[in-house]
């Protein structure tokens, strides 16, 4: 997977949490959660979904990197190798 593809990915899946997200005030390194207001189960709503979009396994322990843009696309793109 190309970083271009795991980006378009985990901007579906925020989207499909949290459907009027603004990705436009949001940088690629600063927390989605703060930014986007996601509470506990968003949070868990995105891994799962991103795990669906995917086919990635996503353990809990992986979920800590799952924060920003930039860390869930490298996170995508490592793990599809």
């Amino acid at each position: 997977m190309k970083h271009a593809e795991a980006l378009d990915i985990v901007k579906e899946s925020i989207s499909h949490v949290i459907p009027d997200a603004d990705f436009t005030a949001l940088g690629p390194d600063d927390p989605f959660r703060d930014a986007l207001e996601m509470d506990s189960m968003d949070l868990l709503s995105f891994v799962e979904t991103l795990s669906e979009r995917t086919g990635i396994r996503i353990d809990d322990e992986d979920t800590p990197q799952l924060t920003t843009l930039s860390a869930s696309t490298d996170f995508l793109v490592a793990r599809s190798r």
